[in-house]
């Protein structure tokens, strides 16, 4: 269901994000001599910190949630013509590794739009930690809501650099990646249309705290999750084809995305489920948390 966002909030989302963007570029610009990826970090920290102080000033965290989606697609596009040391010009393989990057980033940036009401809406999460952390919310904001997710997608992007530095020609590998990308990108999106479709049946019907089983989360608890953690695997997949003894520390990213979902994303929202879903508990026992798999039989 489509939840228009009034035009004021998005024309203030958009800017912010022009603003950062425009940040992130100055950054680069005032840098001097140094490694290149530091200095995409350093960039991608600047405009992390305007996101913030958007955040800040409109008493709204849910300013950064675009940025997971649109700093990558940024990077992407920005890489090949970057101007750094090392970088190629533009070839087959990073035009895939930013087609792939697209192609989620899009479908991600779409999926969060049509569900944004506007700058009174806030990602529940947010709201909670408002609760644990009174007095110190905003420094907690920054560290945690902010900064900390701008350095799991910095590092789940790292083997976009092999990718850009590479001439190697595209192989077999290749085509693994883009494939692992793009069927994660699809289960993602499929994931979110059912549990949309379920939600606007149980809100059609006046129901409330059932338990989505339908379709993918029949066998998954967290299909979207799922498919947001094999992206990144498919992305790594094509970094390592570009360069295999890369394969290391790239490797960096994609388990830091599962570690971030498995550690910490999926616990937040399964122990709320389980306060206001009392069969959830059973839920829990009999379908996979993650992979998607045959759910058990009930007790």
């Amino acid at each position: 269901m489509w939840i228009p966002a009034p035009p004021r909030a998005l024309a203030l989302v958009t800017l912010a994000y022009v603003v950062a963007l425009a940040a992130a570029w100055g950054t680069l610009r005032l840098l001097g001599p140094m490694p290149p990826l530091l200095a995409i970090f350093l960039a991608d920290t600047a405009g992390t910190v305007v996101i913030f102080a958007w955040s800040r000033a409109f008493d709204n965290s849910s300013f950064y949630d675009p940025y997971w989606s649109v700093a990558p697609m940024v990077i992407a596009a920005w890489l090949p013509f970057s101007g750094l040391p090392g970088v190629a010009p533009l070839g087959p393989r990073h035009a895939l590794m930013a087609a792939v990057t697209f192609a989620w980033g899009a479908r991600l940036t779409y999926n969060w739009l049509r569900g944004w009401e506007g700058l009174e809406h806030e990602d529940w999460r947010y709201v909670d930690f408002r609760k644990q952390y009174p007095r110190g919310y905003w420094p907690f904001s920054f560290a945690a809501i902010h900064f900390f997710p701008t350095v799991c997608t910095f590092a789940s992007g790292l083997p976009m650099w092999p990718a850009a530095t590479s001439t190697a020609p595209l192989g077999p590998l290749d085509a693994v990646g883009a494939a692992i990308a793009l069927g994660a990108t699809v289960i993602e999106g499929l994931a979110d249309a059912q549990l949309r479709a379920y939600r606007k049946d149980c809100a059609e019907r006046g129901v409330r705290g059932e338990i989505c089983e339908v379709g993918l989360w029949g066998w998954s608890r967290h299909p979207n999750y799922f498919g947001e953690c094999s992206f990144w695997v498919g992305v790594w997949v094509i970094g390592v084809a570009a360069s295999p003894a890369d394969a290391l520390w790239t490797s960096v990213g994609p388990l830091g995305i599962v570690a971030l979902f498995v550690f910490g994303t999926i616990p937040l929202a399964e122990k709320r489920s389980l306060a206001r879903r009392p069969a959830f508990a059973d839920h829990m026992r009999r379908v996979s948390m993650l992979v998607p798999w045959p759910p058990r039989s009930r007790a």
